[in-house]
């Protein structure tokens, strides 16, 4: 049958129709791969780190400078908490090895982070430190080096020798010679430097860092380097963490240069 005019109105009308509309197939890949990026950087900061909300297990010596480089840290990595719990050192391999979410942990000795080789990945040392004695304000028993100590008029506190402090405490006494009856074992460092800083002890061997927190309440005497003893830092990503580029970058950061400015002006040396 021959086409009418409006016969092939109508079919001309139907092709326009299907020209616009557009086929499934029409998105490219380079449109695709725009937008698994747009995605993507929805969950990273603009630093390029992953967001995530981090658990960093560390020594208690480390509480002040880490709330102070921790509130840093997440100035400059929108989108990224980090969440610290303090404790001593092998109270928080405890934790680890009962498998409690963390992601990072730092401890005050080596000896601790070795225990752990099957659950945190290689450390890397971020500080180092040393003891010194911290006497009661005005310093009243005049207590000038660590054969002192072993008087018995004196209240000495001591952490317990499982402590990574407790454990350096027991090793530069026994290489003097000092023989020290303590009052009380404290379970980390802030337990012994609050004792004295109460007025509970006379004295106790803290590290340096911590005694220069509480400089107003207690007298800080330096041990010689070679009646010393040198406390590394070593931190690590857990293995088990479920944010392990977001830990990775923490702990790079604790070793780079903004992280080590923190260290260094809270008097910990370099690693």
């Amino acid at each position: 049958m021959p086409r009418t005019p409006t016969t092939r109105r109508a079919a001309v009308g139907l092709l326009a129709g299907a020209l616009l509309i557009p086929a499934p197939t029409a998105c490219s890949s380079s449109d695709t791969a725009a937008n698994a990026s747009a995605t993507g950087s929805a969950s990273a900061s603009a630093s390029g780190v992953p967001k995530a909300n981090l658990t960093v297990l560390a020594a208690a010596s480390l509480t002040d400078v880490f709330k102070a480089a921790g509130a840093e840290y997440e100035k400059t990595h929108p989108g990224t908490k980090v969440n610290f719990s303090f404790a001593g050192s092998q109270e928080l391999a405890a934790q680890v090895k009962q498998g409690a979410p963390a992601d990072v942990l730092v401890t005050a000795d080596t000896k601790t982070m070795d225990g752990l080789k099957t659950d945190v990945n290689d450390p890397t040392v971020i500080a180092k430190n040393r003891l010194v004695i911290a006497t009661g304000k005005g310093n009243p028993f005049k207590i000038d080096d660590l054969k002192d100590l072993s008087d018995t008029k004196i209240k000495v506190v001591l952490a317990a020798p499982e402590v990574p402090v407790g454990r350096y405490s027991k090793e530069i006494l026994d290489k003097q010679g000092v023989t020290v009856k303590p009052v009380s074992q404290e379970p980390n460092v802030r337990a012994v430097l609050s004792k004295v800083e109460l007025g509970e002890a006379d004295a106790g061997l803290v590290y340096k860092t911590d005694a220069e927190t509480a400089k107003d309440k207690v007298v800080a005497v330096d041990i010689p380097d070679d009646q010393n003893a040198v406390a590394s830092y070593p931190a690590a990503t857990v293995k088990d963490s479920k944010n392990a580029a977001a830990a990775d970058a923490f702990v790079t950061w604790l070793a780079g240069p903004e992280g080590q400015k923190y260290l260094q002006d809270a008097g910990f040396q370099k690693p």
